[in-house]
């Protein structure tokens, strides 16, 4: 069965994602437009780098037009966040990217994009699945013919207002007048253009590595994690570099090295922008983050006088929070983060700029804004274990800890659990640990903060030892 997760629907190439899947999802859009008669508008079709995207994309292409609805495609690869502003700023209802996101390189997938450049919630999801179920066989146009009749039509300056609108959020002359150099690990990923293109605007030096198309990722994780970032690390003090920067295969998770080599991870970057846009831009609002994400979130809005939304994982929850609370920004551990006035969905290419604009303007490295932020609010250390387990055993995960609600015993009081995606657990001195199935990858995915390393790894083994996984 196709299903799709918080991400889409991915699955691994050459076992389920093949073209008769493929085209069934199409077909399933096809339905669900008519359903929700919203075929009038056209549907823009963007694709990763991943092996089979733009071949996929084609396949997806050919459905769409033969269920008599027009398809905008792109000429390049292109990033998610590119397809979602498209969708927002042409009020299109629906947009559709070709990945598998940050996935190990065996994996494809498809995401939908809907009004206002959305991630499809989830009884759109669930309503799109019941349709491909019933659906058997699937028919297509030629995708050449399609070309040439007018009913697929190539954009030929897709980035333009994309990039323009970002430049425009930006102190272009703050980046100006501060020359950064930068480092940026593509990832093998569709991030690299606009981002670019960007930092040449603003007379910044922006040099790259793994730039080249590589399916398999250079054999890494297409994750800016700090494992597979080290060549970045390394290539940023040796070259004198102020700063790095990387993204996953589709652009919308960020990385950061400081000039000095330090891993800035996701939830350090969330705390720094909040805390840059508030103190210094003079922003006002609310900050917004899931379940699986810092606490010294909390901390920082708190000190503002506002307040931060905790929501379930899956970027959908975070940016209706955004609108509802109009907060400053939302984001993830993950990676993901989007800021107010933007678009509703991830976008790394803002916030790397963003990013950058925040060195220029507070004339201090990452690394010395952490150290202050450390000193404001306290240490916060999170860890995080993604654990294999045999397809028969997940029964028996979900009765102990989700039906039978036991936990383990840990050596801090337990304030309160949440079951509301998994279960977090919350302990008085402001740590925590969640245990939930990723939406994405059959994993148990655990993570645990606490005020040190130690404590956060030991929830972990607790859990660990207690499933005995």
């Amino acid at each position: 069965m196709i299903k799709f997760g918080t991400g889409g629907w991915r699955a691994v190439i050459g076992d389920d994602f093949i073209c008769e899947n493929i085209r069934k999802v199409a077909a399933g859009i096809v339905e669900l437009a008519k359903k929700q008669n919203k075929t009038g508008k056209p549907i823009i079709i963007g694709y990763d780098r991943r092996f089979l995207s733009e071949t996929a994309a084609k396949w997806v292409a050919e459905t769409l037009v033969h269920g008599g609805i027009e398809v905008w495609f792109l000429n390049r690869s292109a990033p998610t966040p590119l397809i979602m502003h498209t969708v927002k700023d042409s009020g299109l209802h629906f947009g559709i990217e070709i990945t598998a996101s940050h996935n190990p390189s065996n994996y494809n997938g498809i995401k939908l994009i809907v009004d206002e450049g959305r991630d499809a919630p989830l009884e759109i999801t669930a309503e799109l699945e019941a349709i491909i179920e019933k659906i058997e066989a699937v028919e297509y146009e030629d995708f050449d013919k399609a070309v040439e009749e007018g009913k697929i039509i190539y954009l030929r300056s897709p980035f333009n207002k994309f990039l323009d609108d970002i430049i425009e959020l930006l102190d272009m002359q703050a980046l100006r007048d501060r020359g950064l150099r930068v480092l940026f690990d593509t990832m093998h990923g569709s991030g690299a253009y606009p981002l670019q293109v960007i930092f040449h605007t603003a007379r910044c030096t922006i040099d790259t590595i793994n730039l080249n198309k590589d399916a398999y990722f250079g054999g890494m994780m297409p994750a800016p994690t700090e494992q597979t970032l080290v060549k970045l690390c390394d290539s940023v003090i040796k070259g004198g570099y102020d700063m790095g920067i990387a993204m996953d295969g589709d652009g919308d998770r960020l990385g950061i090295v400081d000039g000095n080599g330090r891993y800035i991870n996701a939830n350090e970057i969330l705390c720094l922008l909040y805390y840059y846009l508030v103190k210094y831009k003079g922003w006002k609002g609310p900050v917004v983050r899931n379940l699986a994400t810092t606490h010294m979130l909390d901390r920082i809005a708190e000190s503002f006088g506002e307040k931060c939304y905790e929501v379930p994982v899956g970027f959908k929850y975070i940016s209706s929070k955004i609108d509802e609370a109009d907060a400053v920004l939302g984001g993830e551990s993950s990676g993901g983060l989007t800021v107010r006035g933007h678009i509703h969905g991830k976008d790394s290419i803002y916030a790397a700029s963003l990013f950058a604009e925040m060195v220029s303007v507070t004339g201090k490295t990452p690394s010395q804004m952490l150290n202050t932020l450390e000193k404001k609010f306290g240490k916060f250390i999170m860890v995080e274990d993604n654990l294999h387990f045999a397809p028969d055993y997940k029964s028996v995960i979900e009765k102990t800890v989700f039906e039978e609600k036991r936990l383990p015993d840990f050596d801090v009081k337990v304030a309160k659990v949440n079951y509301e995606d998994g279960c977090k657990v919350y302990f008085e001195d402001d740590s925590f640990v969640i245990c939930r199935f990723s939406g994405t990858e059959p994993l148990l995915r655990i993570f645990a903060e606490a005020g040190n390393k130690k404590q956060a790894e030991k929830y972990i083994t607790d859990f660990k030892e207690f499933l005995n996984i």
